[in-house]
């Protein structure tokens, strides 16, 4: 398996704040944001980290160099930033037909379970398996995705990009890992008319609605998406058990 983390995004709504760097490369809670995925990416397991890089490429490369806690980082570059879906499919090549764990550099997770995903990613054959997190604010499942699963056996059967409406209280992630086929689906998957890109929920329903193993996993207690100087300066809790 592979990590493929997605930074190539500016984070305009950080206005002036990354007007000279990435959203990923600033600073929360005294480390760079894209330091929590690379420890979630060495926590599954991988063999090799894919960076994909656009705005201020440079300056994530000069900083990660091609090496974090031994494992290889491999770059690609994003020339037009289009959304997760491009993101990901930009990245097909470097990621050499092997499965991998998919993380954006600007989220959170406290309170990590990545070794425990990993486990039942491959114990269970799960085709996509969605890292969720139960929260009480049912609002913050409108800034990423909700699913409708069930219950008993954890399995989605509808994936909703930023719900009107969110039913339950199960908030999507980007932390998710997926078998290569993954990408056989993007050709069919419907273009978002508001954002006019194709979004990571509608690719994994397209496997859904072909009969593909399509579970969540819980993948932390808490999670946090850095999009805005309120969510920058944000007192997240810090976790005080021992990661698995």
């Amino acid at each position: 398996m592979k990590a493929l983390i997605l930074a190539g995004g500016r984070g305009s709504r950080l206005k002036e704040v990354t007007l000279d760097r990435n959203k990923c490369m600033c600073l929360y809670h005294g480390r760079h944001i894209i330091d929590n995925s690379l420890e979630n990416a060495v926590r599954v397991g991988v063999e090799e980290i894919v960076i994909v890089v656009g705005y201020r490429a440079e300056m994530i490369i000069n900083a990660l160099g091609n090496c974090y806690q031994g494992v290889r980082i491999r770059y690609v570059i994003q020339w037009e930033q289009k959304g997760v879906v491009h993101a990901m499919e930009c990245a097909r090549t470097a990621l050499d037909g092997q499965d991998f764990f998919l993380t954006l550099a600007d989220e959170v997770i406290i309170d990590p379970r990545h070794r425990a995903m990993r486990q039942l990613f491959e114990d269970q054959d799960v085709f996509v398996l969605c890292g969720v997190v139960r929260v009480l604010d049912v609002n913050q499942i409108k800034k990423t995705y909700g699913v409708m699963v069930n219950a008993e056996a954890g399995q989605i059967y509808r994936l909703i990009e930023k719900p009107r409406t969110p039913l339950g209280n199960l908030q999507g992630t980007g932390n998710c890992m997926f078998r290569n086929e993954i990408f056989d689906y993007i050709p069919h998957t419907p273009i978002n008319q508001q954002r006019q890109e194709k979004e990571l929920p509608d690719l994994i329903q397209c496997a859904v609605d072909e009969g593909r193993l399509v579970k969540i996993f819980d993948v932390g207690s808490l999670y946090a998406n850095v999009n805005t100087s309120d969510e920058l300066n944000n007192e997240l809790i810090v976790p005080d058990i021992e990661p698995v």
